[in-house]
């Protein structure tokens, strides 16, 4: 009965951009005490459900419908959620819509991932390195470090460069975790928060015999993905990132100033774009017409001046406000591009006008729009376009003068011959001569 009276209440409560129903899964009780700021994060901007992760009465979904917008795993070590939530529910859930924020690194030493985080995270096109790795970089680390240099300072400069992903960041982070890598062939994966040239991902007790897992750059310390249905995934191969201790603490890198970490900055900016609350955008309405005109024809006609009209909205701080941005293009298909046309944005109100090519067919309006931090967006819209009619062809057409005069002269020149021949004769010779 009261998972009945839950199902009610979120339901009730809609799944509105303004409010959505967030479901935090935490490993045990101390967790809520070490991550506690990060919770009270969600618990102000959310409608937040906290669960233990064994938790037999978990679930995210009853009677076909989802409880939940969005689900945040604290449960690093976790091999399922629940009685039986396991990593393929997880992604179900994702292919519907849903949004996941997902932390590894269990452990004191952050150095353990659960098969249900490995298996999610490879399912988004990113590999955590294996258990009893960790995050070292023997230049960048701070004061307070035990002396394998895994408490890494990571550098602004190495965010995503997307203030709709990030935020505006300008303090240092402070890491402690596993390491990952991106599937460089997943054009939909981002590093988010990459390890400094100086970074690498192996045990820490251990010299290197082989190549390491992830090296320099190319070492994801947070990832994320926004698919195709425009769900979005972030995956932190840290679970101290999000703990009271690095949101309060002060970074001190060697050799350097201490300044205040930006973990909890970064972590609310993670938040607000997983969970669709920043870089969103919508169309609003789609139009279509003959330049000078007001209605929107059964059919166009070749040659003729079109305007297209498309009003994009996007989510910013609770409201819908017109989308600012110059370079939204359309274009008119049959097969392949005719016209490719960037469209002007006035508040909102984006415009392209165009004469319709002379060629007939069944041709479409497309808006294929993509960028990194925003959702995509994607329009098409069906027009046939004719042929001239039989009275619009014009009378005389300049370019066929010369043939024109040509006909002309040739009758001229047929008249004359026939006033010659019928007007002329040869003198008779008569019989003497």
């Amino acid at each position: 009965m009261k998972e009945f009276s839950l199902f009610l209440l979120l339901a009730a409560s809609g799944f509105s951009k303004d409010v959505r129903n967030v479901l935090v899964v935490v490993d045990g009780p101390a967790v809520l005490d070490s991550h506690s700021a990060f919770i009270n994060q969600l618990n102000n901007n959310f409608n937040t459900v906290v669960k233990m992760s064994d938790d037999n009465s978990l679930v995210l979904k009853r009677y076909g419908e989802y409880l939940f917008q969005d689900l945040v795993v604290l449960a690093p070590a976790a091999e399922q959620l629940g009685s039986g939530l396991e990593a393929a529910d997880i992604i179900q859930f994702i292919d519907d819509g849903g949004n996941v924020l997902m932390a590894a690194g269990a452990g004191e030493a952050g150095t353990r991932a659960g098969e249900l985080a490995r298996e999610v995270a490879s399912e988004v096109g990113v590999e955590l390195d294996e258990d009893g790795t960790n995050v070292i970089d023997h230049l960048n680390f701070d004061v307070k470090d035990s002396g394998h240099h895994t408490l890494v300072v990571a550098d602004p400069a190495n965010l995503i460069n997307s203030d709709r992903i990030v935020g505006k960041q300008t303090e240092s982070f402070l890491y402690r975790g596993l390491g990952m890598v991106t599937d460089p062939s997943n054009p939909l994966v981002l590093n988010i928060l990459a390890g400094a040239s100086t970074t690498y991902s192996h045990h820490p007790e251990d010299g290197i015999k082989e190549y390491p897992h992830a090296v320099g750059r190319n070492t994801a310390l947070i990832a994320g993905l926004q698919a195709r249905n425009n769900a979005r995934v972030v995956i932190s191969g840290s679970m101290d990132f999000f703990s009271d201790e690095f949101f309060a603490a002060n970074v001190e890198k060697v050799g350097m100033g201490s300044q205040k970490s930006g973990n909890a900055a970064l972590a609310a900016a993670l938040v607000s774009w997983c969970f669709q609350q920043t870089g969103v955008i919508r169309i609003d309405s789609v139009s279509h017409k003959i330049a000078g005109t007001a209605d929107t024809p059964a059919y166009y006609t070749i040659r003729q001046h079109c305007e297209y009209t498309l009003k994009i909205s996007e989510y910013v701080r609770g409201e819908w406000v017109p989308f600012k941005a110059d370079d939204v293009q359309m274009e008119f298909v049959r097969i392949d591009p005719f016209v490719r046309q960037r469209m002007i944005n006035k508040n909102g109100i984006l415009t392209a006008k165009f004469k319709v090519p002379d060629v007939y067919g069944v041709f479409k309006f497309t808006v294929d729009y993509a960028r990194l931090g925003l959702t995509r967006i994607s329009t098409s819209t069906q027009v046939s376009v004719h042929p001239l009619m039989h009275d619009q062809y014009e009378r005389f057409i300049p370019s066929a003068y010369p043939y024109y005069a040509s006909s002309f002269s040739m009758m001229a020149g047929v008249f004359v011959f026939a006033l010659v021949f019928l007007y002329t004769k040869d003198e008779q010779k008569t019989k003497g001569e």
